[in-house]
């Protein structure tokens, strides 16, 4: 079943344009799984206890438009599949009117916090959730190729800021990071990211980034070269 809740554009989550931004529109879908997870009683403490958490492996986001300052939107999602120890969302950003602005597809894998290891889903792990069809859209691989030639860039600390409530970075921080690579007006319509390794207080980041007519892939990188996420951004 679908859940969905109302909002209106702040100016804490506006870039330079006045439009909301990328990371604002991901928090939009992240808060409205996290709330519908809370109301059917699937929510942060309840998994705890059963130590357990979602961590999410990766999107696929398309952007038609980016709502200005003071628009009313509503931030829609709904699970389509579980399978193994992963499931499956769409998400949907509306304006008034029901224009839908921007999309998403993710895939979820469902952890034991006492072993860090995916954990088949059980009966009480989807309890609640009712599943729909998923979104029409172009399905893209969720794997992120990395390009032959990239740029090293500054290594950089990860931060208390950067944390969410499993102690880890969180998803929308990734992409926070990796838009800052990104060229002066390229204005995104559509960002893949592959989330590989989570990286905690302290860890060390060694972003290299791609890019190209177009497109923009940034990876953020251990001093060994494994990847903590892969982001790609492209414009329309």
């Amino acid at each position: 079943m679908s859940y969905r809740f109302e909002g209106k554009v702040r100016y804490s989550e506006i870039g330079e344009d006045k439009c909301l931004t990328l990371p604002a529109i991901l928090d939009y879908f992240q808060d409205c799984c996290t709330f519908q997870s809370e109301e059917i009683g699937q929510g942060m403490l309840a998994v705890e206890e059963r130590k357990r958490a979602w961590v999410l492996a990766s999107w696929q986001v398309v952007i038609d438009r980016y709502p200005m300052l003071g628009e009313k939107i509503t931030a829609l999602t709904k699970p389509y599949a579980f399978k193994g120890f992963t499931g499956m969302r769409n998400f949907v950003l509306e304006g008034e009117n029901g224009e839908r602005l921007a999309y998403a597809n993710s895939r979820w894998i469902n952890i034991n916090t006492n072993t860090g290891l995916p954990a088949r889903l059980t009966e009480e792990d989807c309890r609640g959730y009712v599943l729909e069809e998923p979104l029409e859209m172009e399905q893209v691989s969720r794997k992120i190729q990395l390009p032959e030639e990239m740029t090293d860039q500054e290594p950089f600390t990860v931060q208390k800021h950067n944390l969410d409530t499993h102690h880890h970075v969180n998803n929308c921080q990734y992409i926070r990071i990796a838009a800052d690579y990104l060229p002066e007006d390229f204005k995104i319509h559509q960002m893949r990211a592959e989330y590989k390794k989570q990286a905690v207080l302290g860890d060390v980041f060694y972003p290299r980034v791609h890019t190209e007519p177009g497109k923009v892939v940034v990876a953020l990188e251990t001093k060994e070269g494994e990847s903590y996420a892969v982001v790609e951004f492209q414009v329309k």
